[in-house]
């Protein structure tokens, strides 16, 4: 494509994400199949969309039943958990309400002869996701589920921005699950969260396919960002992407500091959570010396830090050699990427280093959020979270 015919429909991109919006709202009773402004998606009587321009929304959920007791777990865009096993009595109502982040992948143009590009260089994974697209996507589940009203209205309130890679990223499919798209349902109405994360990134590929841009592009004074690398950085075989840890890692990690900081957002480094192998009952360190080099950027740049990767030991090593597989994708076949009740545990992790921080992002956690301990972790055979309709056997192709 031309570049002056990119920049032409980046322009009216940017224009129509500029369009307000004013409050919607559908009765889903009577909610027909997705019509280009509203519906059900096609074939899939558990996703209801709503077409709107990229911000950030106040999603208000009728819930209950008048003939029987309801229990309703909702998720949004890519699975990102929302509302959990809400329980509502026969015959009676409730309201919830949370804010959901909506995105497209437009940029604002660069300026004439400037680098840059007019949209993030997204992956074939990302193809069909609800992530990218121009809609805000509720998913509806539970065997007793029972929404019958939704409102949205465009919500002005800060933003948390994760950055990071597949343990971070909303996991599009079952039962793969990442902290990120778990992490919205343990904060409060007063604050979005906006996941950029994506499997296979590091400090450098997430700059070069425009996705720092994106966020940055965003972001406002007085927002938040995580920021979470490690696991690909440290790939020597990927030389393009690869960051030593003692020297260029850190120096990408100072890049985005300085980059939040001079927007007016806070920046917050987290540690990458551990891979699952073993030395005897103890887990073997893979990630020590990026773990070890967040942990010093963090200090010398008086930037907050969660220690992710010292929790995730903590809670893996709680589980047991016999045990800690049912934290982790594809039955334990998979010893870095998590499934719901992992992805959960790190997630209430974060959480928690956040209830504890002294930050004013602890004012913005769910209400009642309670302690909690990574090393004491609730028992896996008992834990459920609704499972999503389209599972990794149903992934379209090339996904």
């Amino acid at each position: 494509m031309p570049l002056i015919a990119a920049r032409l429909i980046a322009i009216a991109m940017v224009a129509m994400i500029a369009s307000p919006v004013v409050a919607q709202r559908f009765d889903l009773k009577t909610a027909r199949p997705y019509d280009g402004a509203s519906g059900f998606e096609p074939g899939q009587p558990r996703l209801f969309s709503v077409k709107v321009p990229e911000g950030n929304y106040r999603v208000t959920v009728t819930l209950g039943d008048p003939k029987h007791a309801s229990e309703t777990t909702i998720k949004a865009e890519s699975r990102r958990l929302m509302l959990d096993a809400v329980a509502v009595p026969r015959s009676r109502s409730v309201t919830r309400s949370f804010v959901v982040n909506v995105r497209t992948a437009a940029l604002p143009p660069p300026p004439a002869n400037a680098p840059g590009g007019v949209a993030v260089r997204l992956n074939a994974r990302e193809a069909g996701s609800f992530s990218w697209d121009d809609k805000l996507t509720l998913e509806i589940l539970g065997d007793r589920a029972a929404a019958t009203a939704v409102a949205i209205e465009p919500a002005d309130v800060p933003t948390l921005y994760l950055l990071g890679d597949s343990t971070v990223t909303d996991q599009r499919f079952e039962p793969a699950a990442s902290w990120g798209q778990m992490l919205p349902v343990f904060f409060g109405s007063g604050i979005a969260v906006a996941n950029h994360a994506e499997s296979g990134e590091t400090l450098k590929s997430f700059v070069t396919e425009l996705r720092l841009d994106k966020a940055l592009s965003r972001v406002r004074p007085g927002d938040w960002a995580m920021i979470q690398f490690g696991h690909n950085d440290q790939k020597a075989q990927w030389p393009q992407t690869h960051a030593p840890a003692a020297t260029t890692y850190r120096d990408w990690l100072r890049t985005y500091i300085a980059e939040f900081r001079r927007r007016g957002a806070v920046p917050i480094l987290v540690t990458s959570p551990e891979r699952r192998n073993w030395t005897g009952d103890r887990i073997k360190p893979t990630l020590a010396d990026y773990a070890g080099a967040v942990r010093a950027v963090a200090a010398e740049e008086k930037v907050p830090l969660i220690d992710l990767n010292a929790a995730s030991i903590a809670f893996y090593e709680a589980l047991g050699p016999a045990r800690a597989p049912l934290a982790f994708n594809d039955g334990g076949k998979d010893a870095t990427h998590h499934d719901n009740y992992g992805a959960w545990g790190l997630a209430r992790a974060v959480a928690e280093a956040v209830r504890t921080s002294g930050l004013p992002l602890a004012a913005m956690l769910a209400p009642g959020l309670t302690p909690f301990d990574p090393a004491h972790p609730p028992a896996p055979d008992t834990f459920r979270i609704a499972p999503s309709v389209v599972s990794s056997d149903q992934r379209p192709a090339g996904n």
